[in-house]
């Protein structure tokens, strides 16, 4: 019967290897530059834990990619169609059934082109962020999807304001419930 106890460094991680050699830790190993500009890391060394949390996350990076050109559509189409609110609240009533026109135009169209707006600088925001995460090698996808619903919701509070004025809508809400 054979011996079937591993060899040396088998079973070692290269860490454990190094401490047996009595060499430093690879996250520790300086190189002088030469130049002489001071210390540099060789190329594809790892520098501790820092290396760890940069690396490059290809499933995250297309996610949020995606999520940024899906979100950038979005704003587009939402964005012309809230140009033209007073036309896109005629459209809801019709779809509520409401047998009425939106009347509130003046503020339809302020409020519509403060929502137009709104969504453009949140997606600007929400895009900035996302890149600055995705350089960093930091998880990322989360960021579109929390940008789309802060804006969603300031851009929500800016439709309702012409909304819960018009008093088509306000007479819908009234009879909704009976």
């Amino acid at each position: 019967m054979t011996d079937q106890r591993p060899q040396y460094g088998e079973l070692a991680t290269p860490e454990e290897q190094r401490r047996a050699a009595g060499l430093p830790p690879i996250d520790q190993v300086v190189i002088e530059s030469p130049a002489g500009q001071g210390p540099a890391t060789p190329p594809g060394v790892p520098t501790g834990t820092k290396a760890a949390a940069t690396r490059p996350h290809r499933v995250d990076r297309f996610a949020t990619i995606a999520l940024l050109a899906y979100g950038l559509i979005n704003v587009v189409v939402t964005g012309l169609s809230y140009l033209d609110l007073p036309g896109v609240m005629n459209q809801t009533l019709e779809v509520l059934g409401v047998d009425a026109a939106f009347t509130n135009f003046e503020q339809g169209r302020t409020w519509g082109t403060i929502a137009a707006i709104l969504l453009v600088v949140g997606w600007s925001i929400t895009a900035a962020l996302s890149i600055r995460r995705l350089r960093r090698g930091r998880i990322t996808w989360w960021v579109p999807i929390a940008g789309a619903a802060a804006t969603g919701l300031v851009v929500t509070v800016c439709i309702m304001v012409p909304m819960m004025n018009d008093p088509a809508f306000m007479e819908y809400l009234s009879t909704a419930g009976q």
